[in-house]
């Protein structure tokens, strides 16, 4: 029992990052295959004011999300169920330092020239960067789930 007591704070770190890669998992496609495709549609005219709603909207809902990811991928590097193995840890980590470093150095300045208006190459641009995080929040959606099932067929 006192075993089972100490694995509950490691395994509730791994829910809430399991939780938080999938729902960016399913973010992350539908913005890539349904909403980064409508911008094209927008039109010259709205295009600026959809550009800024689309932005101060979605960061509403990804932020907190990728930062529940960021701190519960970090706290796993510290304290992690002891079926998941240290490497499988710093892989999750990999993939989530990937999608972040893929934010600010990709679809940010991106999303800032199309504030400016429709721009062509800036939003090729942020389509075709945007694969990036696309792969790496799903490998690490499949990352946690991996981790999940470690833990959970080593239950006696």
């Amino acid at each position: 029992m006192n075993a089972m007591k100490s694995e509950t704070l490691p395994f509730l770190i791994l829910l809430f990052n399991f939780a938080s890669a999938w729902m960016m998992v399913g973010l992350i496609w539908l913005i890539q295959i349904v909403h980064y495709p409508l911008f094209a549609l927008v039109g010259k005219d709205a295009f600026v004011s959809y550009a800024s709603q689309h932005v101060r909207s979605i960061t509403l809902i990804v932020a907190p999300i990728m930062l529940i990811e960021l701190v519960t991928s970090i706290a796993l590097l510290l304290v992690r169920p002891h079926a998941v193995e240290m490497w499988i840890a710093v892989l999750g980590m990999f993939l989530v330092v990937a999608a972040w470093f893929s934010t600010w150095q990709l679809q940010i300045p991106a999303h800032e020239k199309l504030a400016a208006g429709f721009d062509s190459e800036a939003y090729l641009r942020l389509v075709a960067t945007n694969w990036i995080r696309t792969i790496a929040w799903t490998f690490h959606g499949i990352v946690t789930g991996w981790m999940c099932w470690m833990c959970l067929t080593t239950i006696e």
